[in-house]
């Protein structure tokens, strides 16, 4: 049996902080660099696991180096990687993130596999239906698609981290339990309506939680008619690389313990803020430790 299975993106980061961001056709010295894992399902899968969760992966990687140490990445924190594809021949996902501590920005250069997505055919329903959470970012789409209908039969809850607005997100909606979309994913879906009326609008499609992630402004959500907003909590930041990520793992993390959804988002919001203040997307992910001493385990 596992906790939760996540399907989607897997990458392995390079994260340099830059006191400036560089001009064009300049040379600018950066430092603190580190190299880690990422990818949004792959880090909130790692952040599920610290947390005591057992949680398999599917998602694909190349033959090469960066594809060699995405799986070490997930290995080493106790993540099932049996369901992670490698496509031979082919590149792995891969990102060089651009840290600003002084503005709390950080900009994403990166490059998608170039082996085939993820076919529906390929994911493993064996291991899907001995999971109590599907945990899914859309990336490859039909294949979420499958896989979150085969869950809803199965009796699953389904969790989205919509990041992006792509062809066939809002379908996965109707599949959702939670449907947490970005700020970005809600101004290319509609401009500059209220986040809120933007939760309302995913809610017509089945979610019973659904929101929008505001940065330093923290969050909107709506369950049936109650609105839940916070904001982000108050830290000194350095690189806000993983804070989504690891915010729809508190997401999952309490609806798999059956909390309240307030207090499912309230984790989500602090561990979001804790990620910020430690380079790359999983360096800061509070401890199982620490989620006890505030009472969120």
């Amino acid at each position: 049996m596992y906790d939760v299975f996540g399907l989607g993106q897997c990458s392995l980061d390079y994260v340099g902080t830059f006191d400036v961001y560089p001009a064009a056709d300049s040379k600018q010295e950066f430092h603190g660099m580190i190299i880690q894992g990422g990818g949004p399902v792959a880090t909130a899968l790692v952040a599920l696991s610290r947390w005591g969760l057992r949680c398999c992966f599917t998602g694909v990687i190349g033959d090469d180096g960066f594809g060699n140490a995405i799986r070490s990445s997930l290995e080493e924190e106790e993540v099932d990687v049996g369901g992670l594809l490698v496509r031979k021949g082919e590149s792995s996902q891969f990102a060089f993130i651009i840290a600003e501590p002084a503005t709390g920005r950080r900009t994403i250069l990166w490059r998608r596999p170039t082996g085939g997505a993820l076919e529906p055919d390929e994911v493993d329903s064996e291991r899907l239906t001995r999971s109590k959470i599907l945990h899914t970012d859309g990336l490859f789409i039909e294949a979420a698609l499958h896989a979150a209908a085969v869950a809803r039969r199965a009796g699953l809850r389904v969790v989205v981290d919509a990041g992006t607005l792509r062809e066939g997100m809002l379908e996965l909606a109707s599949f959702a339990d939670a449907f947490i979309a970005s700020e970005t994913f809600a101004r290319a879906l509609a401009g500059d309506d209220d986040p809120l009326e933007i939760c309302r609008r995913l809610a017509a499609l089945g979610p019973s939680l659904t929101g929008v992630t505001l940065g330093p402004a923290g969050y909107v959500a709506l369950h049936g008619e109650r609105i839940i907003q916070k904001p982000a909590h108050r830290v000194t930041v350095l690189d806000t690389t993983g804070c989504g990520d690891v915010f729809h793992a508190g997401v999952t993390y309490g609806l798999l313990r059956g909390w309240d959804p307030e207090k499912s988002l309230d984790l989500a919001n602090w561990a979001a803020a804790a990620v910020s203040t430690r380079p790359g997307g999983r360096t800061g992910i509070p401890s199982l430790s620490e989620l006890r001493a505030r009472g969120f385990a």
